[in-house]
């Protein structure tokens, strides 16, 4: 008996399934009432005891394998008729869709990002829809600052689309967890004339730190340090002088562009210096207005616009071509 055990084994073994013989013929065959292991296991039955000892493994085992070779097929026929009545070709070959990539202003952000983690800043995100105590009030605009015109920003109601980030600033100083040390991206949106060189909306990130005994020496290092940084070892930096209502002393930061090309000579109305970013020391007004002691407390902020800075590192020359979402020109970020 051992040895009909083992031709039957090898005839199952070498079943192939096709168009004639499929799933239920094999059962038939082999599984069915009539089919052949049931036979064996009918003649087992009379087997002495001896003989069941060495013949019951074999036979379950061939029984075992009998009907995994089944049910395997079984599923594989369902399939196929579930894909024949919804009318897919699963033979077909798939399509394939291109890789995608990140848009230009996402590998910049994500880029300052990293640099500004490594410094121990967090990221703190906030409201576009502001009210005008957030957006102005509290960073010290003055009633009648031309930002608060409709020339300037745009007025929803009560609410105003934020004119910066720094209203994030405040949010996170009136929750009053202090030191703070945050880097805060977002989208911004003002009334201007959409050209090569401005938009109507654009993208920030603003930076934050307050804490005992900050300087405008912490400020600078900061930003030395993210200079090096993004545009490389060696850039040439300076300060200058500036104003906005929310900094004292004020200060707006240039990179060396140099006056070696047409372009550069354009792009700095031929100083060779180009503005990237505005700075100072956050003013006791601002600090006053989140229930933070200026004379216990001091810190620094600065800011500056993605798109701009992404400008200046790809060589766009005009911000429009950020939001056309011209696949010509994204594609060529795939491999950044």
């Amino acid at each position: 008996m051992i040895e009909r055990i083992q031709k039957i084994q090898q005839e199952v073994e070498a079943y192939v399934f096709d168009e004639n013989q499929k799933a239920e013929s094999f059962r038939l065959a082999y599984l069915s009432k009539k089919g052949l292991i049931t036979t064996l296991f009918d003649e087992f039955k009379s087997c002495s005891v001896e003989e069941k000892k060495s013949v019951g493994s074999v036979l379950n085992q061939l029984k075992r394998l009998a009907e995994e070779k089944y049910q395997t097929q079984k599923e594989v026929e369902e399939t196929q008729q579930e894909v024949q009545g919804s009318g897919e070709d699963r033979s077909l070959p798939v399509y394939q869709f291109p890789e995608g990539s990140l848009h230009p202003l996402r590998i910049v952000e994500d880029r300052l990002l990293e640099i500004f983690y490594s410094l121990g800043f967090d990221v703190s995100e906030g409201p576009e829809i502001e009210d005008d105590y957030h957006n102005f009030g509290a960073l010290n605009f003055a009633e009648d600052h031309p930002a608060r015109d409709m020339q300037d920003t745009f007025f929803i109601a009560e609410h105003v689309l934020r004119t910066h980030t720094s209203s994030v600033q405040i949010r996170e100083m009136e929750k009053g967890k202090l030191p703070l040390r945050l880097v805060m991206p977002g989208r911004v949106y003002r009334n201007e004339a959409v050209s090569a060189r401005s938009n109507c909306f654009f993208h920030q990130i603003e930076g934050l730190y307050i804490d005992k005994g900050v300087s405008f020496a912490d400020l600078k290092q900061t930003l030395y340090y993210f200079v090096q940084q993004f545009f490389g070892e060696g850039t040439k930096v300076r300060f200058r002088s500036s104003y906005f209502p929310f900094t004292e002393p004020s200060a707006e930061m240039d990179i060396w562009a140099g006056t070696d090309t047409e372009e550069n000579r354009r792009l700095t109305k031929g100083t060779g210096w180009l503005e990237v970013l505005g700075c100072g020391m956050v003013h006791p007004n601002v600090l006053k207005s989140c229930n933070i002691d200026p004379e216990e407390y001091t810190g620094f902020a600065f800011g500056m616009g993605i798109d701009r800075i992404t400008m200046l590192k790809y060589g766009i020359t005009d911000i429009r071509d950020f939001f056309i979402n011209d696949v010509r020109m994204l594609k060529q970020f795939s491999g950044v």
